[in-house]
This record gives C-alpha cells, sequence and structure tokens, in this order.
C-alpha cells in the first residue's frame, strides 16, 4: 500500500495543488491577458486539432518541433560522442581541444543567435538540398538550418562533458590489463570504454535533449520561422493570448518528459547497477 501511494498519489499532490492555487489566483486577477483560468488551457487541448491563430493544430506544430529538436540533437550528438571519446582518452586531444571547448561551454546558446543567422540566414533543408518548389519543399522549408544548429550547440556541450567525464572514470586496470592482452585502440573503444562509460553517456544525453528542448523557442524565434510550438509561444504572447503561451509551454514540457522518461527507462532496464543513472 505504502509503495501505491508513493508511485500514484505523492506525484500527483504539487500538480493539484498547483491547479487549486492558479485557479484561486485567475479569479483574484480576473484578467485573461495576465492570467487566464485553468478552463481555458483545458479547452485548448481538448480542441487541439483546431487551428490556431492561424498556425495549425497543436500536434501540427509540437511536429514540426519534435523533428526539429531530433534533428539539430542528432547532429551535436553526433558530433559530441566520437569527440568527447578521443578527448577523454587521448592525452594529445584533450590538450588540442578541451581548453577550447571549456570557452565557449559558459556562452548561453541563445547568444549566439545572431551570428547564427549571419551565417545560415534563412536557408533550409529544402534549399540545401536543391528541392523544386512544391508540396516537399514547403514540408522541408520549415527545417531552416540556423534552428538545427542553434539547438545542436545546446545540446553538444552537455552530453560532450559526460563522455569526457565518463571515458576517464573508466578503470585504468582494464585498460591496461586489455593492453597486456594485445587489444589494439579500436578493441578498447568498443569493449571497454564505451561499456564502461554508457552510464555517464546517457545522462549526457539526458541532459543534452534537455537543453535541446530548452533552446526550441529560442531557435523558433529565429526569422523565417513560420510554425512549431515555439513560434505559437512567441506569436500568441503577441495577441496576448496567454492561454496559448501557457498551453505551449505545457507541451513543451510533457515532450520532454517523455523523452526523458524513455532515457530514464533504457538507464533503469540496462543499467541499474549504477547509481549515476536514476
Amino acid at each position: 500500500m505504502r509503495k501505491n501511494i508513493e508511485k500514484w498519489i505523492y506525484p500527483i499532490i504539487v500538480p493539484i495543488i498547483l491547479l487549486i492555487v492558479w485557479s484561486i489566483l485567475a479569479k483574484i486577477i480576473n484578467n485573461d491577458s495576465i492570467l487566464p483560468p485553468v478552463s481555458d488551457i483545458l479547452y485548448n487541448f481538448t480542441h487541439a486539432f483546431d487551428n490556431f491563430i492561424g498556425l495549425g493544430s497543436l500536434p501540427r506544430n509540437i511536429g514540426f518541433s519534435l523533428v526539429r529538436v531530433l534533428l539539430g540533437y542528432g547532429l551535436g550528438v553526433l558530433v559530441a560522442i566520437p569527440l568527447g571519446l578521443l578527448i577523454g582518452y587521448f592525452k594529445t586531444m584533450s590538450a588540442l581541444f578541451e581548453s577550447f571547448i571549456n570557452l565557449f561551454k559558459p556562452i548561453p546558446p541563445l547568444a549566439w543567435q545572431p551570428l547564427i543567422l549571419g551565417w545560415f540566414g534563412v536557408s533550409s533543408i529544402a534549399t540545401v538540398f536543391g528541392l523544386k518548389y512544391g508540396e516537399q519543399f514547403v514540408l522541408w522549408d520549415n527545417y531552416k538550418i540556423s534552428m538545427i544548429f542553434l539547438i545542436a550547440l545546446g545540446s553538444f556541450f552537455p552530453v560532450i562533458g559526460n563522455v569526457i567525464f565518463g571515458v576517464r572514470n573508466v578503470q585504468k586496470t582494464l585498460i591496461e590489463s586489455a593492453k597486456v592482452l594485445g587489444a589494439n585502440n579500436k578493441d578498447i573503444f568498443l569493449n571497454i570504454l564505451l561499456p564502461a562509460s554508457s552510464p555517464t553517456i546517457l545522462n549526457g544525453l539526458r541532459m543534452g535533449l534537455a537543453t535541446a528542448w530548452g533552446c526550441l523557442v529560442g531557435a523558433e524565434m529565429l526569422p523565417g520561422s513560420v510554425s512549431g510550438v515555439g513560434y505559437l509561444i512567441t506569436h500568441a504572447y503577441e495577441l496576448a493570448r496567454i492561454d496559448l503561451v501557457i498551453t505551449g509551454i505545457i507541451c513543451i514540457g510533457l515532450v520532454g518528459a517523455l523523452l526523458d522518461g524513455i532515457f530514464k527507462f533504457i538507464g533503469q532496464r540496462y543499467f541499474s547497477w549504477e547509481s549515476k543513472v536514476k
């Protein structure tokens, strides 16, 4: 009984309290432009397939945002993991890259907006691959290179930091024993470094994904964006539709929590022996 209470009851206590306080404050303020009632938000979700302020339905905008985040996140991870492995294992690579990377790590991803926009402008996947104007062009033109790069930049640093940390915390005796038995660098990477540092890398992937979602709104504020939850939030704010702003924020939170839950499940399923992944 106690376990069931902790699993099912405790997690909903704070949200229920929040909804009660929200409802009370909304009645006191009595201004939808500041704090709309909970019923307005519920209405938006129950009518999720409506055309909101000319930007389409919630699932449509979530879909565009999800693809942007996954493209940018995938690009960041694709660079961060191999580079982190090399920096964590080879002293020469560490001397070449680690200080350089640490120089840019404290810079917020959104601070790169003007520079990234200057580099890539409003070019998109459609223009890069030279698609002819049509249905496919309109679809892929939603994915601007500047947005994808900004999200990739945001996810890169948490991932590479955890990869380096994970590799450097692999027991040296395992590596030395493998060398004595004739293992080459490829064998060490595939059979020792990757398996031993996987829990820490997984934690970095979770952090990188959270940062990628945090960059979403800023990325979709860049010129050329006409879709996505982030653009919906900013455009709704300009129209004083605070109910849609809150709805978009909740959507980002829910999808982000769902994706994080996937990593949490993987950690519990395959790395339950490692206390770093919870």
